[in-house]
């Protein structure tokens, strides 16, 4: 498909100034307006009528789209309800309602649509993966100049517009405090590859891991693991605590464990509880995001913070922000990737004489 790029580079103008001459906005020289004519003409280019419609309606909605997951209380989880927060402080501030849409992960997505059918203005993805079909739908979305932002997701290789958190720098702090506290023997509990989340806390418990010379320089993968020390869920408490049961043959030498969301940890911690481990006794634990749920967990959970509602403010400031912008503007990807920050409590301070 012919691209409005490809048109601005053959007639040697901008791409704002190949859509003026598509959508008639503004004054335009007969000469620069023919140059563009022909380029599109000799590279078969049909102007994107989702784009000039948009250009001209609005239907006063910011777009969210959600993953739908059978049996799951999206709305009660720590991370989706602080999001939709900080998107719908935003929107109410910015004199524009929330539209809440629900794909099934998995299958094909037309995002194009919800634009073409004018039923936003601009759309936030949550709970997205890298997917081949993903990056495809997110390219059109891009390609096209529309308002769009993925929350808490990145592609690696492509430029998409973000807002994410540095779960890297997270997880890494999180493990050097274990570390700090004499733990040597520390396992790791991530979350589904299929998120990037996942894949940045791998590298920042292998960062630390690596450079207190607690694991050897060639592990990069889960395969290469020393027994006992990686385990996988899908971020629900469910998932923790089937884990617990994996990992209590193995609790004699594990002396602590970094776990990459709070509801795996509470879920591994009441599944070790029933092997007889007890946190903070036997073993220390760390979660991941902060939720509410840590404080009062018994003991308190130590965890790292993510600005999820700072992140869903900024995702629809940007999406509305573009609302009014030139093509230039449209065009140029958001990046924005918010600091984390640990919370210490009593979960990884281990008392007593084993360690």
């Amino acid at each position: 498909m012919v691209t409005r790029k490809e048109v601005a580079i053959l007639a040697g103008v901008s791409e704002a100034t190949v859509s003026r001459v598509f959508n008639g906005v503004g004054p335009m020289r007969e000469k620069t307006k023919q140059r563009v004519l022909e380029a599109a003409e000799t590279l078969n280019y049909h102007p994107n009528a989702i784009a000039q419609n948009f250009a001209r309606r609005r239907s006063g909605n910011i777009g969210v789209v959600l993953p739908y997951v059978p049996k799951v209380h999206i709305f009660s989880t720590y991370y989706f309800a602080e999001v939709l927060s900080g998107i719908g402080e935003q929107a109410r501030n910015s004199g524009y309602d929330m539209l809440l849409m629900f794909r099934t992960p998995g299958e094909e997505n037309d995002y194009s649509r919800l634009f073409r059918s004018h039923k936003v203005d601009a759309c936030i993805l949550l709970g997205a993966t890298d997917t081949a079909q993903e990056r495809a739908e997110l390219a059109k979305l891009h390609e096209n100049g529309f308002p769009y932002c993925v929350v808490n997701q990145h592609f690696p290789g492509a430029e998409f517009n973000l807002v994410d958190a540095d779960h890297v720098e997270g997880s890494y702090q999180a493990v050097r405090h274990l570390i700090a506290g004499n733990c040597r023997h520390i396992a790791f509990l991530n979350g589904s590859v299929q998120y990037s989340n996942s894949g940045d806390r791998w590298l920042g418990y292998l960062r630390a891991m690596k450079e207190a010379g607690l694991l050897e320089a060639h592990v990069n993968i889960p395969a290469e693991m020393p027994a006992g020390l990686y385990y996988e869920g899908n971020y629900s408490r469910t998932s923790g605590y089937k884990a617990a049961s994996a990992m209590a043959p193995h609790m004699e030498r594990i002396d602590a464990v970094f776990a990459s969301n709070d509801r795996m940890a509470i879920g591994l911690i009441q599944g070790l509880r029933e092997h007889g481990f007890q946190p903070g006794r036997d073993y220390a634990i760390i979660g991941y995001d902060d939720s509410d749920a840590a404080r009062v967990t018994d003991p308190p959970l130590s965890s790292v913070a993510v600005p999820f509602f700072e992140m869903g403010r900024i995702a629809a400031e940007q999406v509305i922000g573009r609302l009014n912008a030139d093509d230039n503007v449209r065009m140029k990807p958001i990046g924005v990737k918010l600091d984390t920050r640990l919370v210490v409590r009593r979960s990884c301070r281990v008392e007593g004489t084993r360690f």
